[in-house]
């Protein structure tokens, strides 16, 4: 479909995406662009994605609008995380250990989601809480999986928490091992007796949705564990991406003829 021929949500979302995907707010002539739209049309479209609360103006330029950080941070709380769910409870019994959902903003990453087993239960399952860049496996992954253009904010962050960039052990070297890999494991660092293995869950377009996270004692996670984690979570994050593929796409994941 050409630009000229996309319908009106095509052009709506267009312009969120673009909107969404900035580090500064756009002007209409930016946005237009961006996305390849007469500057006409992007300005009809965005005055009634304004209306709707779905953008917000100022001076003019272009910002996410109530109605659409609502919906994300409820999306991200509720929606993604019911539909993790039943993949996190089967990585949990698997490996024994706890799992949590984490997705990317702004400060840092969110937990939206975590199950604990008996015997983990005096590590506390931190849901609701904002991690930083550096010191857990979830962050480490969703951030790796960004563009380098994106990455700079949380690399920043970074450099004035005082935690090393540079040289073998520098978060610039944990990236690389992570973008290798496509694991992030962080254990054996400081005096933590928590260690945690994670992998990030990209869009088609290839920027990260959220991120799996396996964490156990760091004594738990020698070699031969570290292997059965990843391989459980490679099955769990391939899974959960199906199923973000299939709903983004309007595809059932089974066709039961059953209403959901």
């Amino acid at each position: 479909m050409t630009k000229g021929s996309a319908s009106a949500v095509d052009k709506a979302l267009d312009l969120l995406e673009a909107i969404a995907r900035s580090t500064t707010p756009m002007k209409l002539s930016e946005l237009a662009e961006e996305v390849g739209m007469l500057r006409p049309t992007a300005h009809r479209v965005l005055g009634e994605l304004a209306n709707r609360g779905w953008v917000f103006r100022y001076d003019g330029r272009y910002l996410p609008g109530p109605a659409a950080l609502q919906v994300s941070h409820e999306a991200a709380a509720h929606s993604l995380a019911a539909l993790c769910d039943p993949t996190m409870r089967v990585l949990s019994e698997s490996t024994d250990m706890m799992v949590n959902l984490q997705v990317l903003e702004s400060g840092g990453t969110r937990i939206i989601a975590a199950l604990r087993p008996e015997r983990l239960k005096m590590i506390t399952r931190m849901l609701g809480d904002l991690l930083p860049p550096h010191r857990f496996a979830g962050p480490l992954a969703l951030v790796a999986a960004l563009e380098d253009n994106t990455r700079a904010p949380y690399l920043a962050m970074v450099e004035k928490s005082g935690y090393p960039m540079e040289g073998p052990t520098g978060f610039l070297a944990d990236i690389a091992e992570t973008q290798k890999t496509g694991f992030a494991v962080v254990h054996k660092r400081s005096q933590d007796i928590i260690g945690s293995v994670s992998r990030a869950v990209s869009s088609r377009k290839g920027s990260p949705l959220c991120a799996l996270t396996v964490i156990g004692f760091d004594t738990d996670f020698d070699a031969k564990t570290t292997r059965m984690v990843e391989e459980h979570l490679l099955r769990a994050t391939d899974e959960v991406q199906q199923l973000l593929t299939d709903h983004t796409s309007g595809k059932r994941p089974s066709d039961t003829g059953e209403e959901g």
